[in-house]
Order: C-alpha cells, then structure tokens, then sequence
C-alpha cells in the first residue's frame, strides 16, 4: 500500500467555505427521523441518549485509531470505549482494507464551492479504482436499505473531490463493524453511484429550502 498524502492539496480551503453546510448536516436535516423517534420512546429518553453517545464515542476513538495506524503512528485509548473499539479498527484494517492499494488523504476537507463540505474518512484506489471510504461502527448488523445516507455521504464527496482535483471517483466503498466484530462491505459504482449523487442533490436543494 502506497502513503500518497501530498498528491492534492486538501487544507486550502477558507474560513467563508467552511461556512457552509456540513454534508452530515444536510442529510440529518433531510431525513425521515419517524423510526428513530419510535425506538426513543420505546427505549425512553434516557437510554436511547446514553446508546447514542455510546455509539458516537466509540466511532471517535475507532476512527482515530484507523487513521494512526495508516499513518505509522501510534494511538492509544484506555477507556472501555477504546478498548472495545480497537478490535473493530483492527478488522477494518486488516480485512476491510485489503484491498486498498493507494492512500490520497485520510480525514480530508472536501468543499464543494458555494454548496457544501465535509471530511471523508479515506481516499485512494481500492481494487484498481479510484474510491471513497467511509468507516462506520454498528452495534448490529446493517441491511443495505438502512445505509441509504451512507451512500449519499460518500456520493457528495466524491462530487466534491471530482470537481476540485479533476479525479473520477469510481465507486464507494463503505466499512461497517459490529462490536461483535462482524465487518460488513457495502460498495456502489457505476447508476448506482449517479444515482447517490442525484439523490444527495435533491437533499441538498431541500436543505435550502428549509435550512436547519
């Protein structure tokens, strides 16, 4: 695998660029929250806000772990959190991430001018193609029609990086582990990939209409 971190600039962005909307921003703003408002109330308040910060922080240190080892550096975390998140950094990286031939950036600013912007987790060539990389923890397995946003995400970020640095992001790649360990791969490319794109669009333009 090669380290290519110098191959675009992506820290030349300005404060007025980071201004704009997040790409998370435009799609929590933008979705059907109806299912996560029933598990709420029928987990109560409480529990379904101690689940989520769980789950937010163990993504963190997953993250943080998964970019320190790429980079050669060494990261520790000795909260149970941590600790329950490096096997599962640990699974993305040495399974997941197989495949991965090239590394372009590793939590990179993308900005899309005048519309959006956002961090993506990896960016390199995967399987000979050109891709986007988002890492995501679970605390159960995902079927595909519940990552819909997921595809959307990594569909924005590819748009920005296309349109920046003259690239042509092929394909998505998104890695999901469970903290029971189980890796999940979910890739799209090709309609599937124009169709993320349009879709993140169409979020977008209603974002606009009703910012949040």
């Amino acid at each position: 695998m090669k380290l290519n971190l110098d191959k675009f600039n992506y820290g030349q962005w300005s404060v007025r660029e980071e201004a704009l909307p997040s790409v998370t921003r435009i799609l929590s703003g933008t979705k059907d929250d109806s299912g996560l408002e029933t598990w709420r109330k029928r987990v109560g308040e409480d529990e379904a806000k101690r689940i989520m910060e769980e789950s937010a922080n163990r993504g963190k240190a997953m993250h943080k772990m998964i970019e320190a080892r790429l980079k050669g550096h060494g990261y520790e975390d000795l909260t149970p959190l941590g600790q329950e998140a490096r096997p599962m950094a640990g699974r993305i990286l040495d399974i997941g991430l197989t495949p991965l031939e090239e590394i372009w950036g590793l939590e990179s600013h993308l900005v899309y001018p005048d519309l959006y912007h956002g961090y993506s987790d990896l960016l390199g060539i995967y399987n000979g193609k050109e891709t986007v990389i988002d890492f995501k923890q679970a605390n159960r397995p995902k079927k595909v029609e519940w990552i819909e946003d997921y595809y959307l995400q990594a569909a924005a970020y590819a748009m920005a990086h296309d349109h920046n640095f003259n690239t042509h992001i092929e394909q998505a790649v998104i890695l999901v582990c469970t903290k029971d360990l189980l890796l999940q791969t979910f890739s799209i490319e090709g309609a599937g990939l124009g169709w993320a794109k349009h879709a993140f669009l169409k979020r977008l333009g209603a974002h606009e209409k009703n910012p949040i």
